[in-house]
């Protein structure tokens, strides 16, 4: 059996001996290999997904959440709480169960995948909706944490960001190397942070040679960072990242900054393009967020920006039954066929 993440990264995480580990088995998630777009092949270009949705709760929170959770046992904490578009959401329900912790998870009404409102009710929390989008939901997690003995367990807590760095840490070791390109979705930036954080952490130590270029990409109908000021209401498709006001804001900019990547934003048909293709060409489901990190690249594979020879990883936050509505959406059942052989061949296409 594998050890739980933080006990394999140890060394390079701010635990002791006296933190208990608040474990699920998640992280080492597969680097799986993508075919790409002839363009890519035809250059060379090597593409990656690290598939997050293969996580305990279905997403890349929980290598966050297993640190903050550890560390509000070690502080003797008896509640948690986090304002979440979802996936925080079940990743804080289910990392306080575990914990035996009252998880409180405050919702932005209307805003949130139904299966991920399922999933963190199954888990135990304690769930409010608040009219308001994301943001409103943070501002009054915020408040709740500053006046109750309750721990805030969004980005915003310093050690969500110190475990999703692990990340890095699992593509340099498939690797051997630091990949050239990482992209990801942006949402509440603190992602793209933490991959920010875990490359130059190993840069500076000299296990890797060189940090990859950080291409960020937001949905078009929820991108504050992109046209540089908060969006009062994020539309788009994909519920993951539909926030308008990045709490890791600065940290994203600084990581496309330092470098030498980009911000960018994507339509809602470019992210169900790339959702669609990731299904049915490549066999991975993901919830329609983690679509626009493969829908940002193969514009810049379109326009010639990525280099020829170049591995590029993209991070596929959430798997896609975190969102089943989406793909009830998207696809119809055909109508059902005579119980015969000869209309079976037919209705298949043989």
């Amino acid at each position: 059996m594998n050890l739980p993440l933080l006990e394999r990264y140890r060394q390079r995480l701010p635990i002791d001996e006296d933190t208990p580990i608040i474990s699920l088995n998640e992280g080492d998630t597969p680097l799986i290999p993508l075919a790409g777009p002839p363009q890519a092949a035809q250059k060379g270009v090597k593409i990656f997904a690290k598939y997050e949705g293969l996580n305990p709760t279905g997403s890349f929170k929980d290598r966050g959440m297993t640190l903050a959770v550890s560390k509000a046992a070690q502080r003797k904490a008896k509640a948690v709480a986090a304002a979440s578009t979802g996936n925080t959401a079940a990743s804080a329900a289910a990392y306080g169960a575990r914990a035996a912790m009252k998880a409180i998870v405050v919702l932005p009404a209307g805003y949130v995948a139904a299966g991920k409102v399922a999933q963190s009710l199954v888990h135990g929390a304690s769930i409010v909706q608040v009219n308001g989008n994301f943001d409103d939901a943070l501002r009054l997690v915020r408040e709740l944490t500053e006046n109750f003995p309750v721990t805030l367990v969004n980005s915003l807590n310093p050690f969500r960001i110190q475990g999703q760095k692990t990340l890095a840490f699992e593509v340099v070791d498939d690797l051997g190397r630091a990949p050239d390109y990482h992209a990801l979705p942006v949402g509440n930036a603190g992602n793209i942070t933490a991959h920010w954080m875990g490359y130059s952490e190993l840069y500076q130590d000299e296990v890797i040679e060189q940090r990859p270029r950080m291409l960020g990409f937001q949905a078009a109908g929820a991108a504050p960072i992109v046209t540089g000021r908060p969006v009062d209401s994020p539309q788009t498709i994909a519920t993951a990242i539909r926030i308008g006001n990045p709490a890791s804001w600065q940290g994203a900019i600084n990581a496309r900054d330092e470098s030498g990547g980009a911000i960018e934003a994507v339509s809602d048909e470019e992210i169900l393009r790339a959702y669609h293709y990731l299904a049915s060409r490549e066999g991975i489901f993901v919830e329609p967020a983690s679509a626009a990190s493969l829908a940002g690249l193969w514009r810049w594979i379109r326009q010639g920006k990525i280099a020829e020879g170049s591995t590029v990883v993209i991070t596929l936050t959430g798997h896609g039954l975190k969102d089943p509505g989406t793909a009830e959406r998207e696809v119809r059942l055909p109508d059902p066929v005579d119980a015969t052989l000869t209309a079976l061949v037919k209705a298949a296409g043989l």
